[in-house]
């Protein structure tokens, strides 16, 4: 396994780690390139990483100089609970923008949703996507959660989207007879840094799977991130970390 493995006691832990990672990567990213490219992860570890940058650092770097991009979305309106966008509208951005301060704010582009048209949605989007990243095929930093199932972003098993060269997909997935909006293994692997945040007991059994086999990334999605030429991270709790990989 070629990747970098932090493992904190708790999911606050881990947020923690994450958090002081994710922002030295996209210091380090301006101070190269003037800007960092950030797409975002739905789940409950990432949002307690978008509380802590809105509780704790938004006066530590010049957010204006971050695109922020979803990794995946729901076809729902952004004002739905189930809204990976009104997730982070609410533990983030709208505690940047009541600051009033223009240097907390990042730039942000939503996926925008055509609920009885997903395929327009994901052709917009990748539309904005080309836009944001311009002449560099490149994002800078993608978080990523995983699944019970070993799926991450809305890459789920046996779907039409693993394979996919295009690089933000809808994707069908029957167990939920609905639409899931995806950016697709190939952009994801073209990222500078990849970073998986996974907490708790349930991760534990596909976390094992993803890394130690059987490969078969059909049946487990997240065994397809794997960085082309960027770095790979895991950040865990110890819950979350399969039995064979604990020190006794």
């Amino acid at each position: 396994m070629n990747s970098n493995v932090v493992v904190k006691p708790s999911a606050e832990e881990v947020a923690s780690a994450a958090c002081f990672w994710l922002i030295e990567s996209i210091t380090e990213s301006i101070a190269y390139n003037g800007r960092c490219v950030l797409a975002l992860s739905g789940g409950s570890t990432p949002k307690k990483l978008y509380e802590r940058i809105a509780r704790e650092h938004l006066g530590t770097l010049d957010w204006s100089k971050v695109h922020l991009l979803w990794g995946d979305e729901r076809n729902v309106p952004h004002d739905h609970p189930e809204s990976n966008f009104l997730m982070v509208k609410t533990a983030w951005l709208d505690p940047a923008m009541a600051s009033g301060d223009l240097h907390q704010i990042p730039k942000f582009y939503p996926v925008p949703i055509e609920p009885h048209d997903p395929e327009k949605s994901a052709y917009q989007y990748g539309q904005t996507i080309r836009s944001v990243l311009g002449d560099s095929p490149t994002i800078d930093v993608v978080l990523l959660g995983l699944g019970d199932d070993a799926h991450t972003a809305s890459l789920f098993p046996e779907t039409q989207a693993l394979e996919s060269l295009d690089g933000f997909v809808a994707n069908y997935v029957s167990k939920f007879e609905a639409f899931r909006l995806t950016m697709t293994a190939s952009l994801i692997n073209r990222a500078r840094r990849v970073a998986f945040l996974v907490c708790g007991e349930s991760k534990s059994p596909a976390l094992d799977v993803v890394w130690h086999g059987p490969k078969d990334p059909t049946l487990y999605p997240a065994q397809w991130i794997n960085p082309t030429e960027g770095e790979l991270w895991w950040f865990l709790d110890m819950q979350a970390l399969p039995a064979r990989d604990r020190v006794v």
